[in-house]
């Protein structure tokens, strides 16, 4: 189980500041294509923002620069007017298949990790630290799984697992690499139930998916990337035809019914996410 993004330091937030900005942010891999080429925007406080478009759009690039897990090749990132990296505050969620399921490790013992920033990597958690852990498996609804092997749980259950974890590690900024992907409804419903309660805390979320619709329903803006920033702002605002058009191409069909409603149909492969 990683701890990647649990040893960070705590940075004072610049209260005049955005929750992250990006100012013309380029990423190169290996001197390939860029993956992010020229990015800017703002967050604020409290939204819940889901970035979606096609593979290899850089959705993944996007969320691992934030939690600086890697470094832009050109541009600035900001967080709370703190550069990337160093900050306490952000919980990250990576993809199911970059975690190891089978490392034998409890559910609790997961949660914990979101503490070990604040008591330190070689201290033991003491009474504070498994108070928190209980009352932040209690929000997510797997109080009674404490004790389970993290393996054994689903999919969506261990979704559930890693934001208990950014709930005891105290974080306001909650970044979430495909958490919805191979769910099924109830199972995805379950984990916009807990992002609904987090909206009560002003907590940020920022989500990749790839599923259009669901994010024109359930998040107040979106973010269509397709290595360049297409569009941000409210759904109608951003799944324009045009957009669609130039961020899928090919891979996707977009068709204007009688009524009016915008109806696209994503064809795009599944596959390695950037």
């Amino acid at each position: 189980m990683p701890l990647t993004g649990l040893l960070r330091k705590t940075e004072p937030h610049v209260l005049t500041a955005p929750v992250v900005g990006f100012a013309h942010v380029t990423v190169h891999y290996n001197g390939s294509e860029p993956a992010l080429h020229d990015i800017s925007f703002q967050l604020v406080a409290g939204e819940r923002v889901a970035i979606v478009g096609p593979n290899g759009a850089g959705k993944s690039t996007l969320l691992k620069v934030i939690a600086g897990i890697l470094q832009p090749s050109a541009g600035s990132v900001e967080v709370y007017g703190h550069g990337a990296g160093g900050h306490i505050c952000i919980g990250y969620v990576p993809q199911r298949t970059q975690v190891d399921w089978s490392f034998p490790v409890t559910v609790v013992d997961v949660v914990l990790m979101g503490r070990v920033a604040r008591m330190g990597l070689f201290r033991h958690a003491g009474r504070r630290d498994w108070q928190v852990a209980a009352e932040s498996l209690v929000q997510v609804g797997l109080a009674d799984l404490a004790e389970r092997q993290i393996g054994e749980l689903s999919g969506g259950q261990q979704q559930r697992v890693f934001i208990a974890r950014a709930l005891a590690q105290e974080a306001e900024l909650l970044l979430m690499d495909e958490p919805l992907t191979g769910l099924d409804a109830p199972s995805q419903e379950a984990i916009f139930t807990v992002l609904d309660a987090l909206r009560d805390r002003r907590m940020t979320v920022l989500v990749s998916t790839h599923d259009l619709h669901l994010a024109a329903e359930r998040f107040d803006r979106l973010m269509l990337l397709k290595r360049r920033l297409v569009g941000l702002g409210p759904p109608a605002e951003v799944l324009t035809p045009a957009n669609l058009r130039l961020a899928y191409g090919a891979q996707m069909t977009v068709i204007q019914t009688p009524e009016g409603a915008l109806v696209v149909e994503d064809i795009c492969c599944e596959g390695h996410e950037r």
